[in-house]
């Protein structure tokens, strides 16, 4: 009752991950407007939208709602804003983000400058995967588990972007927060009016229609 009429495939759930359907600017305007209705003060929804923006600067995958979500609790921001605007991170932003990230972290912590991005994060990261499955493998059988590729990805990729990322989060949050406040407290009042607009409406319908009930009487 409730399944997808069309059932997509795998190579089309792989395309609208990187494109979806309308395009990347009508997924921003509908993210944008379902923000701007939450029933929330336009501070808190703002506070909620930088909880989101920054998360997405951590190299935590997979965990940025939960992130999202303990973020916006400690700022005292609206939680559903933090999860929706975790989407600033997407495949169009992961790649200048993480080249940011990486730069500042190894400036950070005093690293030698990186002579390849691209290849060389993604050699470390499928050599700490080749690690995690053998390792994996290892609870299985006899073999012995091994590390040293792990280790080198945590210390070459990882906690770089880990500390990197703090700053242009913060930086990025923060410019997206006092952006917000004036758009969302500008669309909420509108809403209000338009609301106040509609109500005085039907009032009068409701009085016009009352008043020739009874002249008919």
């Amino acid at each position: 009752m409730f399944k997808r009429r069309d059932t997509r495939s795998l190579p089309r759930l792989a395309k609208d991950l990187f494109y979806p359907r309308g395009g990347w600017g009508r997924a921003v305007q509908y993210i944008r407007h379902r923000v701007n209705r939450l029933p929330d003060p336009p501070e808190r929804i703002a506070r909620g939208i930088f909880a989101g923006v920054f998360v997405t600067f951590t190299p935590l995958y997979g965990l940025h709602f939960l992130l999202a979500f303990i973020v916006a609790k400690l700022v005292r921001g609206n939680v559903l804003a933090a999860l929706m605007s975790t989407f600033f991170g997407n495949p169009l932003t992961y790649v200048p983000i993480a080249v940011v990230s990486l730069k500042l972290g190894d400036l950070f912590l005093g690293s030698e400058p990186r002579q390849e991005m691209g290849h060389g994060v993604m050699r470390s990261f499928l050599r700490a995967s080749d690690d995690l499955w053998e390792n994996f493998l290892a609870l299985f059988s006899h073999r012995d588990a091994h590390w040293d590729r792990l280790i080198e990805f945590f210390y070459e990729v990882f906690l770089p972007f880990l500390v990197g990322g703090i700053l242009p989060g913060l930086i990025a949050g923060a410019i997206a927060y006092y952006l917000s406040v004036p758009v969302i407290r500008a669309y909420q009042k509108r809403r209000t009016n338009r609301l106040r607009k509609r109500i005085k409406k039907r009032r009068k319908k409701a009085h016009d229609l009352a008043d020739a009930v009874h002249e008919s009487d």
